[in-house]
């Protein structure tokens, strides 16, 4: 049973101490695809500590899950847990993990459908403002073209992902600012990074006040697009889509001194152009492989006794 609070300590404090620690290291936006892979091992770590917390934490409770759990040691690595020795709150820990992450999947579940209606709506305004020409099919298109006084382009997500562009973007968009913004867009379909969004939401969404839910749904915003605009960079570099940002976005007051929405754009368009020199492999696949261990974690907290027995 200790291994189960022990776990569940463990969860916690990593839930809790986690943002917190990263968002004091300057490195994540020179290399946000490291970043994001640091972020998704962290929050793995956290919701494997509180599924082996549960797992355990039931088997103390019920004799039935405690012979599935344990059916193919030996006894004296069950007797090693000293589940016998246990309050009579197990069980009741053991179903209130059960329904968080139940609550998860329904929060998943829920952002999911809504992405999905959302995609589906904004799929039939494009039809509407684009209708197909005979022969055409309905999303086959990758790169779409809107009549439209506002310069825009987005990336409508999906079985087939369609980049979608205003007139007045394209009349904007010099040289090769058009392919730099729809390199952009490409990264952002190469990488599901619609999954990672939807995810983070999800667990931001159905447990508001667990900080690390909160810090990675805002830092899947936000790296997400610097990882994209790192992707277009490669082939355009960095100066063309810091142009291609600064064209789509100056009439929407992202550059003003009042705040909006966009905020971000300006660090995006600044990180470009100061180009601040990548980290060594070397200390990238360090990062990397230190970031994998995250998750190994509470995989030798809940194997411990077990080695220690067999051992």
């Amino acid at each position: 049973m200790v291994v189960s609070l022990v776990l569940l300590a463990l969860g916690s404090v990593a839930a809790v101490l986690a943002p917190s620690l990263l968002a004091r290291a300057r490195w994540p936006e020179r290399e946000p695809v490291v970043a994001l892979w640091v972020w998704q091992c962290v929050v793995a770590a956290v919701l494997l500590s509180f599924a082996l917390s549960m797992v355990f934490s039931a088997a103390a409770a019920w004799q039935e899950v405690r012979g599935q759990v344990f059916a193919p040691a030996p006894r004296a690595v069950e007797e090693a847990y000293a589940l016998g020795a246990h309050g009579p709150w197990s069980g009741t820990l053991a179903v209130l993990l059960a329904l968080g992450g139940l609550w998860s999947a329904a929060m998943l579940t829920r952002e999911v459908r809504r992405a999905r209606a959302r995609r589906r709506r904004r799929r039939a305004e494009l039809l509407v403002r684009s209708p197909l020409l005979p022969g055409e099919e309905a999303g086959g298109e990758p790169l779409v073209l809107l009549e439209g006084e506002r310069a825009d382009a987005w990336w409508l997500p999906g079985p087939t992902p369609q980049l979608v562009v205003t007139t007045a973007a394209l009349r904007r968009l010099k040289g090769r600012q058009l392919d730099a913004v729809l390199a952009h867009e490409q990264g952002h379909a190469r990488a599901r990074h619609d999954w990672l969004l939807h995810c983070s939401s999800a667990l931001a969404t159905g447990f508001p006040q667990v900080p690390v839910f909160a810090a990675f749904r805002d830092e899947m915003h936000k790296l997400v697009e610097l990882a994209a605009d790192d992707s277009a960079s490669k082939r355009f570099g960095r100066l063309t889509i810091a142009l291609a940002l600064v064209e789509l976005n100056e009439d929407r007051g992202v550059f003003g001194p009042c705040p909006t929405q966009d905020a971000q754009v300006p660090r995006r368009v600044n990180r470009l152009l100061t180009a601040e020199p990548r980290l060594t492999a070397g200390r990238r696949l360090r990062l990397t492989a230190a970031a994998a261990m995250v998750p190994v974690v509470p995989l030798l907290v809940a194997f411990v006794p077990a080695l220690r027995t067999l051992g």
